[in-house]
């Protein structure tokens, strides 16, 4: 064989053969926001400076974006580098949430500060239609000053909330105790940034400064690999396919490693402000779904 100059890229018909492959597999990876996302409201209040998208709100108007498909397990993450300085009243979300009045809705709600006090992150989860199951943690370093990842792992044993790869928050599937888990709906990707004075900063006490705005979220390495579910399929197709083992299903990923155990302990003692299971006068009788907490 004459002797070849190494190539940098596959040649192109390999590389569609492995995205069809990769397709065909319900695996979608990629790390741009044109591919897998798009303005979903508020055009003119999108910025785009090499791969770092922003997005603005102002006296006018909030913004947001939603990815291009919905997805039925797998990982997304995004980086985001949150609203410097005052940004009291404003809320930036970035969540997965599927559609309909029974819907499932995995939350990280970014409540906006006064210069120099916190950030709070108010984590979530919807299941058939029902919320109220917030935390809230206080992060160990300052969100605004520069990028840092956040990521939800969705498989069949649980719901995985993560920043910088280390997990904050569990789900686990209950269903064996009676406990629906979301586990039937495909979910879409989105994010975006709002005024939220009546209830985001000091339990509605301190209200958005427009003097400061426009109030900018900043992101950066969109990433979704997950199990895609096209809206020609029939549901149950989709749901049938998806649940047929990705590698979301591996064993090692049905529950938290040692490590990450003990990095959730450390989350919950050091930086954890509010949890649901904890707040006897919301529920006097401890829910069955957080007697598995270790108090």
């Amino acid at each position: 064989m004459a002797w070849e100059p190494k190539r940098r890229k596959a040649p192109p018909f390999l590389n569609n053969y492995w995205q069809r492959q990769l397709y065909m597999m319900g695996c979608v990876g990629s790390s741009r926001f044109d591919e897998l996302y798009q303005p979903s409201w508020a055009m003119d209040h999108f910025t785009y400076e090499g791969e770092v998208l922003k997005m603005k709100l102002d006296n006018y108007s909030g913004a947001g974006f939603s990815s291009k498909s919905k997805y039925m397990f797998g990982k997304v993450t995004v980086q985001i580098k949150l609203v410097e300085g005052d940004s009291a009243g404003t809320v930036t979300a970035f969540y997965m949430s599927s559609e309909g009045p029974y819907h499932n809705e995995f939350d990280f709600e970014f409540l906006g500060n006064t210069t120099g006090e916190p950030y709070l992150v108010q984590t979530n989860v919807y299941v058939n239609g029902v919320g109220n199951r917030e935390q809230r943690l206080k992060l160990w370093f300052d969100p605004t000053k520069d990028f840092h990842s956040y990521s939800l792992l969705w498989n069949q044993r649980q719901v995985v909330f993560l920043v910088d790869e280390t997990p904050v928050r569990v789900h686990s599937n209950l269903e064996h105790k009676g406990i629906p888990y979301p586990k039937d709906q495909a979910m879409g990707v989105y994010s975006s940034i709002w005024n939220a004075d009546d209830w985001a900063t000091q339990g509605g006490r301190v209200k958005t400064d427009w003097s400061h705005a426009p109030f900018i979220a900043s992101y950066r390495g969109f990433e979704i690999n997950g199990c895609e579910c096209p809206d020609a399929v029939a549901a149950l197709d989709n749901m049938r396919r998806c649940s047929s083992g990705g590698w979301w299903d591996q064993l090692t990923l049905s529950e938290l490693s040692l490590h990450q155990s003990h990095q959730l302990l450390w989350v919950r003692a050091n930086h954890m402000v509010y949890d649901y299971c904890s707040d006897a006068a919301r529920f006097p009788a401890t829910l069955v779904e957080c007697q598995h907490h270790h108090h």
